[in-house]
């Protein structure tokens, strides 16, 4: 069974029968977990052997674990600084914030991994214009070039891993106030600006080789009427046909706010998958969910079919093998002794 193009959530820790009837579905293709589906290591590992052992190939399982305040899974993982400290050193140390960056992307992908998540959606790439407080220290830096150097590094840490990374949140979600989770955010800026700040890390790494992209529920005006993750625009003409993109465009969650003027739930996964999304996730609505999955069904699309099978997760290590490792050993410690002073000379 092939991988739809619908990735869903769960309610609880185990998967209910009314969830498992839905993995099943051939429109769906991945599971974002949350903080509730989580309460040990142990648990944790089952629910996601559970989910890959439903299909053949298995669903995607994916999570937001940035560190900072955006890290889902807290007890026996270990505490990931906000990314924004790794822009702090590089004003110090450059050279040391690049490896700091890579550790910790590896640190972060090698623990996933090691419970068996495919990916997490990571790293952030909005570039810090001090206006929006839902991105804040999940942004690397406000200098772009600065930005896509630590993110870059960061990406090698994960791939090292056998993870693979995926950007957001395109074309920069940086410059607005409101937090599309709760309202609209619309960007007025001309065109040429966000080109010549917030697109650079996201060209820079699409040069490096990134994987994936996440569009932000932002509308900018100077550019198209649409939100960018529903604008042809923006997934076709630019980021696709401009910057030579090729990789896997995730949808960013259709139950947010922002997204509501896309129209009903089936609309609104429709229009972002005619504007060029390879995969639409649907959170916290149920009724949503099944509504979508309902309205697509029939679709196909075998070329996003194939980028979304290079998202499975490589090379994961058992959780006690991994944290007995030599490698893990110096990663753990160099990331908390950055997360307790910045600015500590390490040997890294």
């Amino acid at each position: 069974m092939a991988l739809g193009p619908v990735m869903l959530d769960l309610v609880g820790t185990e998967i209910t029968p009314e969830e498992h009837e839905l993995l099943l579905h051939p429109q769906t293709g991945g599971v974002i977990l949350f903080t509730r589906n989580f309460e040990s290591v142990a648990q944790l590992t089952e629910l996601v052997r559970a989910i890959h052992a439903l299909r053949d190939p298995h669903l995607l399982v994916a999570v937001d674990h940035e560190g900072g305040r955006v890290q889902r899974f807290r007890e026996g993982f270990t505490r990931l600084p906000p990314v924004s400290r790794l822009g702090e050193i590089y004003r110090q140390d450059r050279q040391r914030a690049r490896e700091l960056a890579t550790e910790s992307g590896w640190l972060m992908a090698a623990e996933l991994r090691a419970v068996g998540i495919d990916f997490s959606f990571a790293p952030v790439l909005d570039v810090a214009h001090g206006l929006s407080g839902v991105i804040g220290d999940r942004a690397f830096h406000s200098d772009p070039e600065i930005l896509a150097d630590l993110a870059h590094h960061y990406m090698q840490g994960m791939n090292e891993a056998g993870m693979a990374a995926t950007g957001k949140h395109f074309p920069g979600h940086g410059g607005v106030k409101e937090d599309s989770h709760l309202a609209l955010p619309v960007d007025r800026r001309p065109l040429e600006d966000i080109r010549q700040a917030d697109l650079v890390p996201f060209e820079r790494m699409i040069h490096y080789g990134l994987a994936a992209i996440m569009p932000a529920h932002v509308i900018y005006t100077q550019a198209d009427p649409e939100l960018a993750g529903f604008s042809a625009f923006w997934l076709q003409g630019v980021l696709r046909h401009e910057l030579g993109f090729q990789g896997v465009i995730f949808s960013d969650d259709l139950s947010m706010a922002a997204a509501h003027v896309a129209g009903s739930f089936a609309q609104r996964a429709r229009k972002a998958l005619d504007a060029g999304c390879d995969m639409v996730l649907v959170c916290n609505h149920p009724d949503g969910a099944r509504e979508v999955l309902d309205s697509l069904e029939g679709y196909d699309n075998p070329v996003s079919q194939v980028r979304l099978a290079r998202m499975h997760g490589r090379r994961p290590q058992a959780w006690a093998e991994l944290h007995a490792s030599a490698r893990w050993i110096q990663a753990a410690g160099a990331v908390a002794a950055y997360d307790e002073s910045p600015y500590l000379e390490l040997d890294v």
